[in-house]
């Protein structure tokens, strides 16, 4: 409906209204429900189904870079937002493939449920461990999206035409793709800690981030490109199931959401300062530094959480002994499913 309503604006106001705000609170009762789903449907190999069905984000976004300067060219703004809006009504049917797991089965399970509504959000408020966790990911937004923002225009700062800018940001969001699935399948082997796995992701994509500076030529600029994709992409699926194994599955949703709402003032205010700093210096090679030392701060605060030393892989009952409505070892395969409520 945002893009819908987009397409009839007349002032810029209402596209702040429609496509901002309308598209955007639709964007996040998607996401977090989703999310919500896969974790419920594996919880024990969450990792995995995360990697998996969040690298359909990679494919898409892949697509649509030369996909919107098509529709822009034949149709223009106004209908581009209508094919936008019409790919985007899909949405309702991929919702009404998201069934319930049965609820006899959640019931039956001898171990209280989960805290929900407000009293599970001023819970999650005064949890230390995922206060700590939700700032590591505001740090690590601040410089997550400064390449993708400002990719092209370091591209072209180096030399770059706008088609071989175009194709180092294509070579990032494949590697995106294929590093959201590696790290899904890696982080599925029990051979240590998921909150390890992360960290070192969070590191590695930090000093990638560092070294981009160091890529003065198309082809420097693309390999350098091509690693920060890969580790910036294996970082986002292990950053949603590890809030399963701080606060437990039991408040997954809960926790997710509250979390993207702290990360995004990362997210918005990332981006900004690092354009900033391209005016200050007159180049984008301060920009970077900056948004790999955010990287490796936010690494090391997950260093502070409890289940960073646990020797075994959390089972998402979580820190504090809530448990995780699914009983372990029961996957979407064997359940039952229930009507739709």
């Amino acid at each position: 409906m945002g893009f819908l309503l987009g397409a009839f604006a007349t002032r810029l106001s209402h596209l702040y209204l429609s496509v901002g705000l309308l598209a955007g609170l639709g964007w996040a009762l998607v996401f977090t429900p989703s999310l919500g789903a896969v974790s419920r449907y594996f919880p024990t190999r969450r990792a995995m189904a995360t990697g998996l069905a969040m690298a359909g984000a990679s494919v898409v976004g892949l697509a649509l870079g030369p996909l919107v300067p098509l529709l822009l060219d034949a149709y223009g703004w106004r209908g581009s937002l209508l094919v936008l809006a019409a790919l985007s009504f899909n949405l309702m049917v991929a919702g009404a493939l998201l069934r319930p797991l049965d609820v006899t089965i959640e019931m039956e399970s001898p171990r209280p449920p989960a805290p929900r509504g407000q009293g599970g959000l001023r819970e999650l408020l005064h949890h230390g461990p995922f206060l700590r966790y939700a700032l590591a990911f505001v740090l690590v937004d601040a410089g997550y999206y400064v390449p993708h923002v400002h990719g092209p225009a370091r591209a072209q700062e180096v030399g770059c035409d706008e088609q071989r800018a175009g194709l180092v940001m294509a070579v990032t969001a494949v590697a995106d793709g294929v590093g959201r699935v590696v790290a899904g399948l890696l982080a599925a082997r029990p051979t240590a800690s998921l909150l390890r796995h992360l960290f070192a992701w969070s590191v590695l994509t930090g000093l990638a981030l560092l070294l981009l500076p160091l890529g003065t030529s198309f082809g420097g600029l693309t390999a350098l490109a091509l690693a920060y994709g890969f580790c910036a992409g294996a970082i986002v699926p292990l950053q949603f199931t590890g809030v399963a194994e701080v606060v437990g599955a039991g408040r997954l949703l809960h926790a997710i959401g509250l979390m993207q709402m702290f990360e995004s003032v990362g997210s918005l205010l990332g981006a900004p300062f690092a354009g900033w700093l391209r005016d200050l210096t007159g180049d984008f090679k301060v920009s970077f530094l900056a948004a790999g030392a955010f990287l490796l701060a936010g690494s090391l605060l997950i260093l502070t959480l409890p289940s960073f030393f646990r020797t075994s892989r959390s089972d998402g009952s979580g820190t504090e002994g809530v448990p995780d409505p699914v009983p372990k070892g029961l996957e979407l395969s064997s359940v039952p499913l229930s009507p739709p409520n």
